[in-house]
């Protein structure tokens, strides 16, 4: 009976590509923030393609998502898998949050620092993208894994020391004289830091898969 039911289930799935494929997703949203908090005419049309990768993210996550269900071979755990593809997505998730948070508040100039946030999520998103492909041979790319994880983890703390100095500027100029913009300036930045903050959660969970597989 069971080898019966074995036989209808796909017998391996296309996890690496769809890995890859949401990869690309989290490097077009980076690079879309990064244009975003330039400022300029175009905001809107940034944030528009922000949502838009969004969906596409989300589209992908849903199909790995029935797929690990429906595969009865899988190339890692089921666990790892979906660990994996749902922090993927927090991240694209936390940059539409961010955009929208631009977008609900009206913001239009941000600061230096913003800028330097976003940038270094843009490259965080390279070395995610790096990252990826080299899952198809864990043991064998183990050390190079470990080393653009460790990468990620350090843009993180970067991005952190980015994120604390722009706060206390903001406060600075904006704590006494303009307290509401204050708020809005520290929202913007904390979705900024999650963003960041969901990187590293990648990295943590590629980690996880090379310390289980390699």
């Amino acid at each position: 009976m069971f080898a019966w039911f074995q036989k209808l289930l796909p017998q391996s799935g296309n996890f690496f590509e769809q890995f890859e494929a949401h990869g690309v997703t989290i490097a077009k949203s980076a690079e879309a923030l990064a244009k975003m908090v330039r400022g300029g005419a175009d905001i809107a049309v940034h944030i528009k393609q922000i949502e838009d990768v969004e969906h596409e993210a989300d589209a992908i996550t849903r199909t790995v998502l029935q797929d690990v269900r429906r595969t009865f071979l899988t190339p890692f755990d089921r666990g790892a898998i979906t660990a994996l593809i749902s922090v993927m997505d927090d991240a694209v998730d936390q940059m539409y949050k961010t955009a929208g948070a631009a977008e609900l508040y009206d913001v239009t100039r941000f600061t230096p620092e913003m800028v330097e946030m976003a940038d270094i999520i843009v490259k965080a998103s390279a070395v995610i993208t790096q990252t990826l492909p080299l899952l198809r041979d864990v043991n064998g790319n183990a050390e190079k894994l470990h080393e653009l994880t460790s990468q990620l983890v350090r843009m993180e703390g970067e991005a952190d020391a980015v994120n604390a100095r722009g706060l206390k500027a903001a406060f600075k100029e904006l704590g006494a004289s303009n307290p509401t913009a204050f708020v809005v300036t520290n929202e913007i930045y904390r979705h900024l830091e999650k963003v960041c903050d969901k990187f590293e959660d990648v990295a943590n969970q590629i980690d996880g898969i090379v310390i289980d597989h390699a």
